[in-house]
């Protein structure tokens, strides 16, 4: 769920800068069963569980936009880009501070098994979830957020250039994944999450 209100910001972001495209194809909706692509968020997910993998890589459909109608022909890409991570930052925080709520009236989440304690560690879970679909989109590496928001500030050389890397996304971000280069998120989630939710929880 996580995953679609990241698509639908997009969508939305569009659509207030003038394209209905996501509109007009049923994407701005919260609904799951939309936005389900079958490798990206059913089997690459079950492989990586399967084989006990530290790191995972999913991905819902893509929400379509079309650059040419935004009103911000400078900026417009950029501000559709950062909708996606901007929500999951919203997200982060008010799951983060519904968990000091719960946390603060139930006292620490335990493995005890009771209610108000399974609550306290969803909402820190999926605060620390939504931190990590934030930082690991604005990579800047193609066809993550980060890459559109780079693309902005290129010359239109560099724009040609950074296309052609494009193409082999997906690959690159495997083949980093399996390097470990992207090791340093840990960290990064490790100090906001632990920020947002007032104490040591990763």
């Amino acid at each position: 769920m996580s995953a679609v209100v990241h698509e639908c910001a997009h969508g939305l972001a569009a659509l207030v800068l003038g394209d209905d495209t996501a509109k007009n194809a049923g994407r701005l909706t919260l609904n799951p069963l939309v936005h389900l692509d079958w490798i990206g968020s059913v089997l690459l997910p079950v492989l990586f569980i399967l084989s006990g993998s530290g790191f995972m890589i999913a991905w819902a459909k893509p929400v379509p936009y079309n650059p040419y109608n935004l009103r911000d022909k400078k900026y417009g890409d950029l501000k559709v880009a950062l909708a996606g991570p901007a929500a999951n930052f919203c997200l982060a925080v008010l799951f983060g501070l519904l968990g000091r709520a719960l946390i603060l009236t139930t006292g620490q989440p335990g493995l005890d098994g009771s209610l108000p304690h399974a609550l306290s560690l969803l909402t820190i879970y999926v605060c620390l979830l939504n931190l990590g679909l934030m930082i690991f989109n604005l990579m800047p590496v193609p066809p993550l957020d980060g890459s559109k928001i780079i693309l902005t500030f290129l010359s239109a050389k560099g724009k040609i250039f950074f296309y052609r890397f494009e193409l082999y996304g997906m690959i690159i971000i495997a083949a980093l994944a399996v390097f470990g280069a992207f090791d340093f998120i840990y960290p990064l989630i490790a100090g906001l999450g632990n920020f947002i939710l007032g104490g040591r929880y990763l």
